[in-house]
């Protein structure tokens, strides 16, 4: 007796064997995000030093564990902000951008890169104006004021938990800042 093998096992096999690849999607780059977020307006980098205490603050805010890079602020003539940051999704780096306003609001976030295979909806627009308004002052907690999308839920979590350490960010050491520029 002659085995023959089933083509359809045979793609099967194959199919569970191969690799997924996660392909980096660039959704915009760091100027087109400060274009967008915050248009018209000369931005100036504003490196900060992030000093350990200052980390375990946005860290226990946020309950984000990597750490935060204090050389990708920059601020605007009338005070807003432009901070860069980047979170874990589920199991690769999410780049995003966040705009402040001078008071510290969120006016908005964009995505800059994600290299997940799925969970990519937290680039959506509708997605995304969920935190237009937010202040540290603010939950900024998934399923609380923050909507989950099946499928993403540890995208939207960390993504959520990141606008969070940002706000924070502005409050605990930008702020001060801020009112500085007000007073002069």
């Amino acid at each position: 007796m002659l085995w023959k093998p089933n083509p359809l096992l045979i793609v099967g096999l194959a199919a569970v064997t191969l690799p997924i690849v996660a392909q980096a999607k660039i959704y915009v780059s760091v100027e087109q995000a400060q274009k967008i977020l915050i248009p018209n307006k000369a931005l100036i980098k504003n490196p900060i030093i992030i000093t350990e205490e200052l980390q375990d603050k946005m860290r226990s805010a946020s309950s984000i564990r990597h750490p935060f890079q204090g050389d990708r602020i920059w601020k605007a003539s009338d005070g807003s902000w432009f901070i860069v940051d980047e979170v874990v999704g589920k199991h690769e780096m999410i780049t995003y951008a966040v705009a402040l306003s001078p008071s510290g609001t969120v006016t908005g976030i964009e995505i800059l890169d994600y290299v997940e295979s799925y969970g990519y909806e937290v680039a959506e627009v509708q997605w995304r104006k969920q935190f237009v308004g937010k202040t540290a002052a603010d939950p900024i907690k998934l399923n609380q004021d923050i909507q989950n999308i099946g499928g993403a839920t540890l995208s939207c979590k960390h993504l959520t938990d990141g606008v969070k350490r940002v706000a924070v960010l502005y409050d605990i050491a930008l702020k001060k800042q801020s009112e500085a520029l007000k007073a002069k």
